[in-house]
């Protein structure tokens, strides 16, 4: 049956659209607008890229200490002989080169300091999952678990991290690489002193201002770099990156390929799958945080949203909700009146 249309009804009509349109705009502010990282660029390390250690007051070794880079100090050029250097490696002592390299690390501590960062609302990284970027915690820098780089495909995707203190690697923490991520392009700006706790898995180019301490049996996929301190090692591992599959910016990823097991056919002879089978695409609950992050959080386009903007999101929302109270309360006094 057909409703007349009368004046009342078409009032109330009206607020109905006005009511659903104050709400569809609400919806539609309080969508995550994400903090763009800036792109970051490659830390040029000049002569300092072949080194695994670099020092200023000398660096100390306590057990035994594996390192696959060079190894230098100045102007205190003590470097203990008791180092084991693999994968040709060279003490190169206070030589040139490791006086070229000193030079080097001061162009490439500004390079990394120059950069436009975009701010994380915390200082610890564990349970976060950062896409490319150049990323400010805002105080120091601590990870006590693990952090997850995802390049997005790009093997010359380049992240880099600045303290504005200390820079604190905990007991057991460790850093995953994902979709093409790697340690080349990974870089710790720390105007003060690093410390990589016992049995942490690190990574990266540490620049530290001052003293770079390692823990018993802590690892380093990079370089420990330090302006004007020591390095002290106790029993540890420290290699170079392997950069060889890092292609050029915006490169494409490899489509890595697994074999496909044979299987009989009925009646008829084993017949296998084609050659060049890609492999099946990891789990997408395999990038996903495993705890509530704190800081930025990776929005899918090399950005992050803050607390800041979900504090303003949550103003809008409630505005968007008082809008739609007050067009109810309007409409019903004119139907009153």
């Amino acid at each position: 049956m057909t409703l007349p249309t009368t004046p009342e009804r078409s009032r109330t009509t009206g607020v109905r659209t006005a009511l659903t349109a104050a709400i569809v705009g609400t919806a539609l502010a309080t969508i995550p607008s994400a903090a763009h990282a800036d792109i970051g660029t490659p830390v040029p390390l000049g002569a300092g890229a072949s080194f695994a250690v670099l020092a200023y007051a000398g660096v100390t070794s306590t057990g035994t200490t594996v390192v696959g880079g060079d190894v230098g100090s100045f102007p205190t050029a003590s470097v203990p002989g008791s180092l084991v250097l693999v994968d040709g490696a060279v003490n190169h002592g206070g030589d040139v080169v490791t006086q070229q390299a000193k030079l080097d690390l001061v162009t490439a501590y500004g390079s990394a300091s120059s950069q436009t960062p975009d701010p994380l609302a915390g200082v610890e990284l564990a349970g976060l999952t950062l896409e490319p970027g150049v990323y400010d915690t805002g105080g120091v820098i601590e990870l006590n678990g693990n952090l997850t780089l995802d390049a997005n495909g790009d093997p010359a995707a380049v992240f880099i991290f600045q303290s504005t203190a200390t820079l604190l690697a905990g007991a057991g923490s460790s850093i995953t690489f994902v979709d093409g991520a790697t340690a080349c392009n990974l870089y710790w700006r720390v105007p003060s002193s690093a410390a990589i706790q016992a049995g942490a898995q690190f990574a990266g180019t540490i620049l530290a201002e001052a003293t770079i301490a390692f823990g018993a049996g802590a690892t380093l996929t990079g370089r420990a770099m330090s302006q004007s301190g020591q390095v002290t090692l106790i029993g540890n591992t420290i290699d170079l990156p392997d950069c060889t599959g890092a292609g050029a910016p915006g490169a494409p990823t490899p489509t890595p390929t697994v074999p496909v097991p044979t299987v009989p056919a009925p009646g008829g002879p084993v017949v296998g799958a084609p050659d060049g089978a890609a492999a099946a695409a990891a789990p997408a609950s395999a990038r996903q945080v495993p705890v509530v992050p704190r800081g930025g959080i990776a929005a899918g386009d090399g950005s992050s949203t803050t607390a800041a903007d979900r504090s303003a999101l949550v103003t809008l929302t409630l505005a968007g909700f008082a809008a739609a109270a007050l067009l109810v309360t309007r409409a019903r006094r004119r139907q009153r009146g």
